[in-house]
């Protein structure tokens, strides 16, 4: 894609269903390539350099960065370019991604002196082996605010294309990373950490780059009581799924060993791919529907989303249901293989947060914030239950994603109402 052509995506493509298609496929294979590299990395638990007790603690890093809010943040200026493109206000984003720019470099120094003034407490709760890894997570959380800061604007002004490149060397930086640092250096959890951080940051420099000829303007003022009515709807809604999709690990961590947490790491990293695969289309979606929605123009692409998301997550479920114990044990040791047992209910918990995922996309780019409050109060009342849940019944690893799926379903319900329930304009 030629620089101009990437300057100049600021309209709907007029042929909508072929370009859909088209720029859907390409992330589709962007997230594929991307994630096979990521999931390359866990192929490093058969070295004796990450026994089981180091790659529980990579597993819990992992979704400490998991659980920052970038999916809200990339949404939100997914949006705001998609916004400023279609009214020609790009001096108005410029300034709001700068400014968002500094004000996470500045909540990040706050959280990393904090880190540093409890780091033995932090170290000895979570089970880590030193505090190397911790440090390596905090870097790796900076450059995971600014990813989805630029990744958003590239969605945003429709590039899909280097959206796509940056998933996929991101891929590439992490495998590479951490598979010389584990096999050479013995790092361990650590190396595998500092892998995920060559690999976001490589991600980042390229959604940066690619994105200057936008932050680099001249910035004008902008209606900031505006803008928060505009994003702060998207920051809980948006939020309240990335939590639903991460936490659970984190709460699974405080009441199982690191023998019982790895097996159920490695189920949760085949199982959260289908989210990952089926992600692309809301995400080509979305910008679509917020820049046709700002001009009054029709757009149709919601009903071939929902179908293709449908057949993709339930038949991507069903064939990691019939070939997910086949792949835990090619990818890992003889001691992970619980992790098979658990597939079916990780998986099944996967697909209406995939589907309740596109809703999401598609009332909040139409401005339909009623939704947000009912999300908030799901995400709520899953944190809340999941604790009693395992209290209630110690030791069952199945319970947690069995409280997980049956949120994830209400979820879904919910937003179906407010999507097919509830009477609305439906451009």
């Amino acid at each position: 894609m030629s620089e101009a052509n990437a300057k100049n995506i600021k309209t709907v493509d007029h042929k909508q269903h072929a370009a859909f298609f088209r720029q859907s496929g390409w992330l589709m294979i962007a997230t594929i390539a991307g994630g096979a590299m990521t999931f390359g990395v866990h192929f490093l638990t058969k070295s004796d350099s990450v026994p089981k007790s180091q790659y529980a603690a990579f597993g819990t890093l992992l979704m400490v960065v998991a659980c920052l809010p970038t999916m809200p943040l990339q949404m939100i200026f997914a949006q705001q370019s998609a916004l400023a493109l279609a009214t020609g206000r790009e001096r108005q984003l410029a300034g709001m991604i700068r400014l968002a720019w500094l004000w996470t470099f500045i909540v990040w120094l706050f959280g990393a002196a904090s880190v540093f003034v409890f780091q033995k407490q932090i170290v000895a709760g979570w089970h880590l082996p030193d505090a190397t890894g911790l440090w390596v997570t905090l870097l790796l959380l900076l450059f995971s605010l600014w990813v989805p800061l630029f990744s958003g604007v590239l969605q945003g002004r429709q590039d899909f294309f280097w959206l796509g490149w940056s998933t996929i060397l991101g891929g590439v930086g992490r495998f590479a990373g951490a598979v010389f640092l584990v096999l050479a250096l013995s790092l361990g959890s650590a190396g595998m950490m500092a892998g995920a951080l060559m690999g976001v940051g490589l991600s980042a420099a390229v959604a940066i780059w690619r994105t200057r000829d936008l932050w680099s303007l001249v910035a004008e003022r902008f209606d900031g009581k505006n803008l928060l009515r505009q994003v702060l709807p998207l920051v809980f809604g948006f939020g309240a799924c990335q939590f639903m999709f991460t936490s659970d690990t984190m709460f699974a961590k405080a009441y199982f060993s690191d023998d019982e947490i790895a097996p159920y790491v490695a189920a949760g990293t085949l199982s959260r791919a289908l989210l990952w695969l089926v992600m692309p289309l809301a995400a080509v979606m979305f910008p679509k529907i917020v820049h046709a929605s700002a001009r009054s123009e029709k757009s149709n692409l919601f009903g071939i989303v929902v179908l293709g998301t449908a057949v993709l997550a339930i038949c991507g479920g069903l064939g990691l249901w019939l070939v997910g114990p086949l792949v835990i044990k090619l990818v890992y040791k003889s001691t992970y293989l619980g992790a098979a047992t658990l597939i079916p209910w990780y998986a099944g918990a996967m697909v209406p947060l995939a589907m309740a995922n596109v809703l999401v996309n598609d009332l909040l780019a139409r401005a339909r914030f009623g939704v947000v409050p009912w999300m908030v109060l799901l995400a709520a009342a899953y944190g809340f239950t999941l604790p009693v849940m395992l209290n209630h019944f110690p030791g069952r690893l199945e319970v947690v994603l069995q409280t997980l799926g049956a949120f994830n379903l209400l979820l879904f319900l919910v937003c179906a109402w407010f999507t097919w329930g509830k009477t609305g304009d439906r451009r």
